[in-house]
């Protein structure tokens, strides 16, 4: 069996207060861990460069979740006005949430899990990390 044939893709809706967001989680077979993108300003889990990354990642061994840190209709009023791109708060505190899910999710419990972000998705990640010691 190949190693593209072991992976497994879903897509997934995470809770993150009032809000859902939607994300691609990708798992191969017997997983060393587990790497969550923050999207920088402007990007989203659609980016070929993320999801370029995320295939290498995944052939490597690593799930990997690409994750929308804002909802559709943020999406469509940043484009606007750029008003939740740089919310770096509420981007940490949803990737928070989103690092909570992924440790009581079933496939994922017990794996490393790492934020890689850019931009202020960096920044996000930073902030979520330093609130989650342990995890």
């Amino acid at each position: 069996m190949t190693l593209m044939s072991a992976l497994r893709a879903d897509h997934v809706r995470i809770p993150a207060g009032s809000q859902a967001l939607d994300g691609d989680l990708t798992i191969p077979e017997h997983a060393r861990g587990l790497v969550i993108f923050a999207h920088g300003s402007g990007s989203s889990r659609h980016s070929p460069r993320n999801r370029a990354v995320a295939a290498h990642l995944q052939q490597a061994g690593f799930a990997t979740l690409l994750i929308d840190l804002l909802t559709p209709d943020e999406e469509r009023a940043d484009a606007v006005a750029t008003a939740y791109r740089f919310d770096i708060p509420r981007l940490s505190d949803r990737l928070t949430r989103i690092v909570e899910w992924a440790v009581r999710w079933p496939d994922l419990s017990g794996l490393p899990i790492g934020l890689f972000g850019a931009s202020t998705g960096a920044a996000a990640a930073l902030d979520a990390a330093a609130r989650l010691p342990g995890t």
